[in-house]
């Protein structure tokens, strides 16, 4: 009998974790001061896209990489429909009286796509980092677990987290920002959003802990992945 009643669950909220960050990332936000590294000045979806990373962990450790390769793959392509919704709908004519708050529809149409809108460059950004990190962070997570026989969960969490993030974090700069950040500004983005992101989830293990134990006793699965094909591009 298959025992997986949450993994829908615990999936969407990946998803909606995934696409709302990707909406407020859009907002530069100032964090600290914090010692020796003063005011950081990061997108606000640092706030929640980590948690997407959390729940790849009880994913992975619970299910197995096979189902978090099917949920990063559930993310993207709803993260694909979710631009394309958005880029439509940008394309449409506004009507006449849709200023509320603005001078003009022009004004709210320009609100619109300053807040909505994608280039290619920060599309081709993100969905190329979230892949990488997302895969690397499960595989890492996977692998850890079959060589530490199950044990010391908090370890393959912030392992995972810190080669998954580092991915993640160096590739949307990278191709986000190099022509247009010096390379010693670009190596600090990347550093401070990845310290950021990995601290963060350290901080998170408890929670994590109390969601994986939930999920194995209600389901009753702990799926460990010794004969699982890694393949990210393997969908069955």
């Amino acid at each position: 009998m298959d025992h997986q009643r949450f993994f829908p669950s615990v999936t969407a909220i990946f998803v909606t974790c995934l696409l709302v960050s990707n909406i407020t990332a859009v907002k530069l936000a100032a964090f600290g001061p914090f010692p020796l590294l003063g005011t950081l000045y990061l997108p606000a979806a640092v706030i929640i896209f980590p948690v997407s990373y959390i729940f790849g962990d009880v994913l992975t450790e619970v299910y197995g990489y096979a189902k978090a390769r099917q949920a990063i793959w559930i993310g993207f392509g709803c993260n694909l429909l979710m631009v394309g919704a958005v880029w439509a709908g940008g394309l449409l004519p506004a009507a006449p009286f849709w200023a509320a708050g603005y001078e003009s529809p022009d004004a709210a149409q320009r609100a619109y796509d300053a807040i909505l809108g994608f280039t290619p460059r920060l599309l081709l950004a993100s969905f190329v980092a979230y892949l990488a990190g997302e895969f690397l962070n499960a595989f890492v997570l996977a692998r850890m677990k079959l060589a530490t026989a199950g044990r010391w969960l908090w370890l393959r969490t912030i392992s995972s987290t810190l080669v998954g993030q580092l991915a993640d974090s160096a590739l949307f700069i990278a191709i986000a920002f190099s022509a247009s950040v010096p390379p010693g500004a670009l190596a600090g983005l990347i550093v401070s959003q990845w310290l950021f992101k990995s601290v963060y989830e350290a901080l998170a293990t408890p929670l994590t802990y109390l969601a994986v134990g939930f999920l194995k006793r209600a389901d009753r699965v702990d799926h460990y992945d010794r004969e699982t094909d890694f393949n990210p591009l393997k969908l069955r």
